[in-house]
């Protein structure tokens, strides 16, 4: 994959302080048109990493191993990974050293969707514009399969590339945004929130976990790469993701009612037909989207300090807060 500045860029570490405004050096010449052109590549990185890391498919036993690939390689926006690797450019960490971050986020997310497609969940029946993982393959296989991608999630973490700390900080980062306290948490909330009212806060706090817990994780997991990051910085990367995790989840709940089933690629009107606690549904649609549009404007004041060398996140906010699937 041809990344420009890769590797070349001087570390932001020795260059950031929050002591002042200061600005991290980052790529020399940028902007977010420059990184909206390296997607592609980035996707396709992405793309060729999953599938080195799932276990092939004539693997015994290979019903569990073809679920896990159906459920993973079935296409998707790959945001998670984008955000690790937009994160590394913002700090100049090679992308070599993120393929194993970015795809152990993304297995999470995987197996997040299979389970909450279950029937004793969502009960969803199309996932990407085909089949979800137990429509597919039957519900214990999608369990097994569920459970597997969240094992080798910690595996690809634990026998990555990084420095054994790095190694041991991006497994703490993603148990604590996938657990009780995190993702898994925040499934939980919005379970219990069904077909009841919910003040803005509580499902501002649900979303914060449901969804932001890893969207924040893919951020962190970038700032685990780089030991010794300045404090400073880290804590403005994880302001940020706050932010755009936030408004993901605003965005999610407006395309579920306005979005086409055709780019979406699932059954609109899902969350009314199963009472979930929606921000539409709280505050209606207009003032749903000025929230988005708050949280967004939260996340570019987050970057504010880091200059143009954070033009990669500034993008992948405007995608987030804009896309139509």
């Amino acid at each position: 994959m041809n990344t420009p500045h890769a590797g070349q860029w001087t570390s932001a570490t020795t260059h950031c302080t929050m002591t002042r405004i200061a600005i991290c050096k980052g790529p020399p010449v940028d902007s977010m048109t420059s990184f909206e052109s390296r997607v592609p590549d980035y996707v396709d990185r992405a793309e060729r990493a999953l599938d080195a890391r799932l276990p092939a498919a004539a693997t015994a036993p290979s019903s569990l191993h073809e679920a896990m690939r159906y459920a993973i390689l079935g296409g998707g926006k790959r945001v998670r990974p984008l955000l690790c690797y937009a994160t590394g450019e913002v700090l100049g960490i090679d992308p070599d050293r993120l393929d194993d971050p970015a795809c152990a986020v993304e297995m999470i997310h995987g197996f997040s969707l299979v389970h909450d497609d279950l029937p004793s969940m969502d009960d969803d029946a199309l996932r990407r514009g085909r089949p979800t993982v137990h429509k597919a393959y039957g519900t214990a296989a999608a369990i097994l399969a569920g459970d597997a991608l969240q094992t080798l999630a910690f595996a690809v973490l634990a026998d990555g590339k990084s420095a054994s700390a790095s190694r041991i900080g991006m497994v703490r980062t993603l148990a604590q945004a996938t657990g009780s306290l995190g993702m898994t948490g925040g499934q939980t909330m919005d379970l219990e929130a069904e077909s009841r009212h919910v003040e803005l806060a509580e499902l501002e706090e649900l979303n914060r976990r449901k969804t932001g817990c890893l969207i924040r994780a893919a951020v962190a997991l970038a700032c685990d790469a780089l030991p010794g990051l300045d404090a400073g910085v880290r804590r403005r990367l994880g302001d940020f993701a706050d932010s755009i995790g936030l408004a993901f989840q605003i965005r999610d709940d407006l395309l579920d009612v306005e979005g086409d089933e055709n780019l979406t690629g699932k059954a609109g009107g899902a969350d009314a037909a199963h009472g979930k606690s929606t921000w539409p549904g709280l505050l209606g649609l207009d003032a749903a989207r000025q929230r988005a549009d708050s949280a967004y404007s939260d996340a570019m004041q987050a970057l504010q300090p880091l200059g143009d060398s954070a033009d990669p996140l500034r993008w992948m906010a405007e995608y987030i807060v804009q896309r139509n699937h």
